[in-house]
This record gives C-alpha cells, sequence and structure tokens, in this order.
C-alpha cells in the first residue's frame, strides 16, 4: 500500500505495516545479537512444535519464541520456573505489533525461586505422607452434592457448570467464593475447606481454577492448603490451570484432574449416558434371556421325544419294581432263616465250649487242693513244732545259763582296742589288781582282784 501525500511542511503519513516494518529494522540492526537472562513463565507447545514463553525478572516481561529446529541444540528440555540465559535476536512480528526474542540457545542456571520453593516443599510434604496413595479417599461415582471453591467471577467455574447441566445430573452444586490469587488466597482457601467440612453435607470438594503462570498458581502450593486437603474427612478433587500445570494440591487430592472442565466429566455422572446404557443393558438382558428360554424350550422338546410316553415308561418302571421287590423279599427271608439255624448251632457248641461251665470246674478243683493244702500245711506245723521243742529242751540242758542258774558263775575280763571279753577259767590268767567282770543267773558283778592262787 502506498503512503498518503502530504505537503512539503507535514510530516509523511505511514501505514501501520511501514511503522511496524521501520521499527523492526531497528531492533533487529540494534539487539542483532543479545544475550537476556530470566525465568521462563508461561511455556506453550502448539501443533507447530514450536516453544513460546516469557522471559520474565522482577520488573518487566519479554515475549520469546524458540522453534522447533532450535530445540535439538539444547542440554535438556525447558519448562515454567527455569532461570536461563537466551542468546538470539529481538524481532517484531508485525501481525499483532509485539516484539519479541527470537531464540537461538539457551544456557541452564537452574530453576527460578518459585519452582525451587515448590520442589521444596513437595519433597518434605511428600516425606511427611501427604501425597501417599494408602490414604486417599474414593471418589462418590454418584455425588448428591458437590462443593466448588472456587472465584465465582471466573472462567472455570462456568466450564464446570456447563458440564454439570448437560449432563443433566440430580446433584446439587454449591459454590463457595474464595480468592485463588494473590496475597492471602491461600488462607481462605485453607479455611474453606476446613468449614466446608463441619458446616456442610457435601459428598465430594472440587478446588476449581484456571491456568496461568506458576506465580498465578502460587496460592495452591502453600502449605496450609496442602495440611487442610490432607486432613479433610471429604474426598477433593483438584482442577486447577490446564493439563501441564501441577501444584502441591494436585499430590495431596484425592483425584487430580487434567482441568476445571475434567473434573466435571470425571465426578459428574452423565444421566443420558446412564439410560441410554441402561436400556443398552436391559435388551442385552432381555435378549440373552429370550435365547436362554428358547434353548431350554428346545431341550424340553427334544427330551420329551427321547422319552416318549412318559406315564406308559412309568408303569413299566413300577411293575419291574415290585417284581424286584418280591424277589428281594423271598431272598431275604430264606437268608435270615438260613443265619438263624446257624446261629442256633453256634449257641449249642458255644455253651458246650462255654467258660463259665469251665471256670466252675477249675474253681472246684482249686477248693479241692487248697483244702488238702492247708491240711498238709497243718500237719508240717505240728511235725515242725514238736521238733522244735525237743531241739530246745536239749538245748535248754547243755545252756550256760543252766548252768549259771545252778549256782555256777562265769568270770572274764575285757580287752582294750577291738578285742573281745576274755573268759577266765584258770587263775594264772589272772593279775592283782586287775578289774575284772563276773556273770550270774541274775545280774553281774565287777570286782578288782586282791591276791591269786595258782594251783600247786
Amino acid at each position: 500500500m502506498e503512503p498518503f501525500t502530504t505537503t512539503p511542511s507535514e510530516p509523511a503519513i505511514l501505514t501501520v505495516s511501514q511503522i511496524s516494518r521501520s521499527i523492526r529494522n531497528l531492533l533487529e540492526g540494534e539487539f542483532r545479537f543479545i544475550r537476556v537472562s530470566g525465568e521462563i513463565s508461561n511455556l506453550s507447545r502448539p501443533y507447530s512444535g514450536h516453544s513460546y514463553f516469557t522471559l520474565k525478572d522482577e520488573g518487566a516481561q519479554l515475549r520469546a519464541v524458540l522453534f522447533k529446529g532450535q530445540q535439538r541444540f539444547l542440554a535438556k528440555d525447558i519448562h515454567d520456573g527455569q532461570q536461563v540465559v537466551c542468546h538470539g535476536r529481538i524481532s517484531v512480528y508485525e501481525p499483532r505489533g509485539d516484539y519479541q526474542l527470537i531464540v537461538d540457545s539457551i544456557d541452564f542456571h537452574g530453576a527460578g525461586l518459585l519452582q525451587l520453593q515448590f520442589e521444596e516443599l513437595k519433597k518434605r510434604l511428600a516425606a511427611e505422607g501427604l501425597f501417599d496413595v494408602e490414604r486417599k479417599k474414593a471418589i462418590p461415582l454418584f455425588p448428591r452434592k458437590i462443593t466448588l471453591i472456587t472465584s465465582p467471577t471466573g472462567a472455570a467455574v462456568h466450564d464446570f457448570l456447563k458440564i454439570w447441566r448437560n449432563r443433566k445430573w440430580g446433584a446439587t452444586i454449591q459454590i463457595f467464593p474464595v480468592r485463588v490469587q494473590g496475597k492471602g488466597a491461600a488462607e481462605e482457601i485453607a479455611e474453606a475447606i476446613v468449614r466446608v467440612n463441619k458446616e456442610t453435607d457435601s459428598d465430594i470438594i472440587v478446588l476449581c481454577r484456571g491456568g496461568g503462570a506458576l506465580e498465578d498458581l502460587w496460592a495452591f502450593n502453600e502449605e496450609c492448603v496442602a495440611r487442610a486437603i490432607y486432613g479433610s474427612t471429604l474426598p477433593i478433587v483438584s482442577a486447577i490451570g490446564h493439563e501441564v500445570d501441577f501444584t502441591i494440591a494436585d499430590f495431596c487430592a484425592d483425584l487430580r484432574a487434567p482441568t476445571p472442565t475434567g473434573a466435571a466429566e470425571q465426578i459428574i455422572p452423565d444421566f443420558s449416558l446412564l439410560q441410554r446404557q441402561i436400556l443398552l443393558y436391559k435388551r442385552q438382558l432381555t435378549t440373552l434371556l429370550l435365547k436362554k428360554i428358547d434353548g431350554y424350550s428346545r431341550q424340553v422338546s427334544q427330551n420329551r421325544r427321547l422319552l416318549g410316553d412318559l406315564g406308559r415308561t412309568l408303569s413299566h418302571l413300577t411293575l419291574q419294581i415290585d417284581h424286584h421287590t418280591s424277589r428281594l423279599t423271598h431272598s431275604m427271608e430264606r437268608l435270615l432263616q438260613q443265619q438263624t439255624f446257624r446261629l442256633e448251632r453256634v449257641m449249642v457248641r458255644l455253651e458246650r465250649q462255654s467258660p463259665v461251665n469251665r471256670m466252675t470246674i477249675q474253681a472246684q478243683r482249686l477248693r479241692h487242693a487248697t483244702e488238702k493244702l492247708i491240711e498238709r500245711t497243718q500237719a508240717l506245723l505240728r511235725q515242725k513244732s514238736a521238733a522244735f521243742s525237743a531241739q530246745a529242751a536239749l538245748l535248754d540242758t547243755v545252756s550256760p545259763l543252766a548252768t549259771l542258774a545252778r549256782g555256777y558263775a562265769i568270770v572274764r575280763r575285757k580287752k582294750s582296742g577291738k578285742n573281745r571279753e576274755e573268759i577266765i577259767t584258770r587263775s594264772i590268767q589272772a593279775h592283782p589288781g586287775e578289774q575284772i567282770e563276773i556273770l550270774l543267773h541274775s545280774g553281774r558283778l565287777e570286782c578288782e582282784i586282791n591276791k591269786v592262787i595258782n594251783p600247786l
């Protein structure tokens, strides 16, 4: 397009394209090879494969693009929160009038401050068990009341409610309004979780927020929110950001949904779909039952043909049973008679060989033998007693005691040590002054020898 004509005293009127092209030439000529440090934020990768992101610091932001062909030269993949140094050139994207950094290569200087805080808190809470799968609560299949903790003016809540309306499920939706960004938002969210547990009869809680940069979602990375989720008795679903966004709340929650829309699709049953499924199952069940009934009917018909006239068959079987019953009865009677006859013969033989009779005979023999033994023992005792008396009389005749009874005495002395007492029969055996003992018929005397008189 040609520029408008002007008078010589007025500056030329340029079109938007012309001024944009001029600015691009100036920027590209001035900033051909530059190095820019900053933190990566709002990273996105569309189907083209190019990476679009924002470089930021505390005071400003700069759009940047890394084309697909240059990504193979990177040492590692880029992600939000990384602190990097980008090499490239400044250019202008004329259709939007935006200037941006065309990145040729990237030097990685580690994660940004927020990303470091995120990883540190994530590691500490994981060590405490706040992310353990075992403690996560089951999500109700058919919730009656759902509480959304979210900003009532955000697009996320409208996305959620849109799915709820479309699915025509009879659950009640309660919106608990909180700030989802900025100072104090985390404390509001944590308090809301506690209040919903105490003050409502909800079946499930949904933390709902749209996408954004890491710092925009930071309220859901605060420790107070994580501990409130962990302490909740109600199951909690996190529906925060886009599918690529992860927060600490996602790891603590009982279910993580990629988006608010995805959360609604996961927890709200589709009433129309359920009706169609029930109808389908009903038809399938009806068809199955009809097939079963038809199959059983064919089996009954086939069995009837095989069985023929069941009444005639039963009559024939009854006659056979009666015949076999009569034969069995006759056989049992005959067998009973035979066994009775055998039993009588055995009883006679048993009576003859009865142990009772034999024991009676042996008892009689035992009594007779006992009587004879007693008689012989008594006779032997009388014989032995008489012999004993004779021997006692003879012994008494020659007994020293009998001699002592006639007035005689026994003189003896005691020796020391183990020597026995010595009987003194001759005077030569005694010595004056020696102690002696005299045994009498009754008692004894202890004496001392005064004088010894020996025979001539």
